[in-house]
């Protein structure tokens, strides 16, 4: 009577999501960090696009840090991780396209631990790229809040600021900046000129 190989155990996914300055790659860094700390082969991405402080790091608004693969395709994901890949982090993933998911799908499939950060909605406050399904299929999701720069409420908005006024909803969705072109404020502050969700 034969013996049947216990099926490899699988991964997870777990995002990471929220508006600007609500401190997403702060969470995904000290989540790498600590994976670190116990003794697991941390692999960290980001999407090629952000090059804000510098291209070879993650870096949060408070200052830290941890070394990062810049990619713009996500197939390379797979390419350059390992068998002895332990955890996989991927920073600003609302960039990449919708293929991310199979690609994510694929690492969880393979055991991996997949942390994924991102913007939940894009300046118009409209679902982002793969966001949506990443969270559905996420086996956990963190939903992380700015405080609003208007009147100091819980923000979940990401206002894009054009010589100092709202964006136009017909502005392109990707626009990289930090402080000089976004601030994070609540629902009642933030204003588009054009609510419609889709």
């Amino acid at each position: 009577m034969s013996q049947e190989t216990p099926a490899k155990k699988k991964g997870y996914l777990e995002v990471i999501c929220g508006s600007m300055f609500s401190g997403k790659s702060e969470e995904l860094i000290r989540r790498l960090k600590r994976s670190e700390l116990a003794k697991r082969n941390v692999l960290a991405f980001k999407h090629s696009l952000d090059d804000r402080s510098t291209i070879e790091y993650v870096v949060s608004h408070n200052g830290s840090k941890i070394k990062a693969i810049p990619v713009e395709q996500s197939e390379l994901i797979l390419e350059l991780t390992s068998d002895s890949t332990d955890v996989i982090g991927i920073d600003e993933i609302q960039f990449f396209p919708q293929n991310i998911i199979n690609v994510v799908c694929s690492l969880i499939e393979q055991g991996k631990r997949v942390l994924a950060a991102g913007l939940d909605l894009d300046f118009r406050g409209k679902p982002f790229g793969p966001m949506p399904l990443l969270m559905a299929i996420a086996d956990n999701v963190t939903k992380l809040k700015a405080v609003c720069i208007c009147c100091g409420n819980e923000a979940h908005f990401s206002q894009r600021l054009v010589n100092g006024k709202p964006a136009q909803a017909h502005d392109p969705q990707i626009v990289i900046g930090a402080e000089e072109a976004y601030q994070a404020r609540c629902r009642d502050c933030y204003t588009i000129n054009d609510i419609s969700l889709f």
